[in-house]
């Protein structure tokens, strides 16, 4: 079983700084100011409450990995990220667990260029597995 550690929750957000407005006024603190993820043709801005790490996730385009998404759900959470010390071991054991890979594992630009995966599991919905800093395969 997968040693996963959850690193934050996704939202998916309209305009970036109204939803970053919003959330301040409930006492989050942004820890990291919107960054443009190239890839994936989106914006990222991490915010902190209580120990609880968001990431609000913005769509920079209409080609944008999130484009469908904000369309379907509008402004919600949608992922769940998991940070994992062991990436290759931990992302094999959740395909062979059956979760499904939407994507390969591509630097994220925003996670200090450290590996990201996301997978779908029919029960639960999409996650997204983070390398650890200190990762090993």
């Amino acid at each position: 079983m997968p040693a996963l550690k959850v690193h934050h929750i996704g939202y998916l957000v309209k305009k970036m700084e109204a939803a970053t407005r919003s959330f301040e006024a409930l006492g989050y603190e942004i820890t990291q100011p919107a960054t443009y993820d190239e890839i994936r043709k989106i914006h990222i801005c991490f915010l902190e409450k209580d120990g609880y790490r968001i990431e609000l996730v913005s769509p920079a385009s209409e080609d944008s990995v999130v484009s469908g998404l904000i369309k379907k759900f509008k402004n919600s959470p949608y992922h769940i990220c998991y940070e994992t010390e062991q990436f290759d071991k931990d992302y094999q054991e959740l395909i062979n667990g059956g979760f499904v890979s939407i994507d390969t594992p591509t630097p994220a630009p925003a996670l200090q260029g450290r590996n990201v995966v996301f997978l779908m599991n029919a029960s639960m919905g999409m996650i997204e597995l983070l390398q650890s800093e200190n990762a090993g395969s």
